[in-house]
């Protein structure tokens, strides 16, 4: 399949880019939409004969991706971030593919990379996503976000590597900043929390990760990911909770 456009959304990439760019090479058209850097991103993005590069204010994900969807004259669009590599086997499954008419898009797994580690376990991979896709359809979602496809889609049976967050102080900041939004969704919705919940799902997770989905096989790695996940579903629950309790209030 040659009718493919790449599609990178960047913020400050500049130790990323290069390497995520020279992975997707092979392919003629790559469109980089940069919610206005202040590093080297530009510049590195812009040494590449195959990228154009735009840049435009973040609002949420879903809206600048769709921004870049509208930049895409090929039938079909592969959605890569700045901390992912296309590997040689996953090109070559990509470029042997053919333009089936009764596909709308392939999902791909992921191999996270998480403080030095392959997270093999812990509900980490396969993490299969939707990345290459008919550049006809949206994306739609505040948390999450995904293409609005519903029916014939297929999975590669390579994968992408993902070099997920550079340490624990990147993974938390943007822990912060998602359960900040999923609290906010179930509040517009009505959506309200108990106390239980707050206290016991948190705890369950935490079992589900270590033990259910094998996190122990992991070593430190693991238990570190079981109780950032833990503490993860403890954020959201009182975070919806404030915003019940207080929001009101405050406007």
């Amino acid at each position: 399949m040659n009718n493919i456009t790449a599609l990178v959304l960047t913020y400050n990439e500049e130790e990323n880019i290069d390497d995520c760019l020279n992975s997707i090479n092979w392919l003629d058209k790559v469109i980089v939409i940069d919610s206005y850097s202040d590093d080297k991103t530009q510049e590195i993005s812009n040494s590449f004969a195959n990228v154009d590069f735009y840049q435009r204010e973040f609002d949420d994900f879903a809206s600048q991706r769709n921004f870049g969807l509208e930049k895409v004259s090929t039938d079909w669009v592969f959605v890569i971030d700045a901390d992912e590599r296309v590997t040689n086997d996953l090109k070559a499954e990509i470029e042997t593919l053919a333009d089936n008419p009764k596909v709308n898009g392939y999902e791909i797994a992921r191999k996270n990379y998480f403080l030095g580690k392959w997270i093999k376990y812990c509900g980490w991979y396969p993490d299969y996503t939707l990345r290459l896709f008919r550049a006809k359809f949206r994306y739609e979602g505040l948390v999450h976000e995904s293409p609005n496809i519903n029916n014939n889609i297929k999975s590669l049976e390579n994968d992408f590597i993902h070099y997920t967050y550079k340490d624990l102080e990147s993974y938390i900041a943007k822990m912060n900043h998602y359960t900040t939004l999923d609290a906010e969704k179930k509040y517009n919705k009505g959506k309200t929390i108990t106390l239980s919940y707050i206290l016991f799902r948190p705890f369950l997770e935490f079992i589900k990760k270590y033990i259910f989905k094998k996190g122990f096989l992991l070593g430190s790695q693991g238990l570190i990911l079981s109780i950032l996940s833990s503490y993860y579903q403890f954020l959201k629950s009182i975070k919806l909770w404030e915003l019940n309790k207080f929001k009101d209030d405050k406007n």
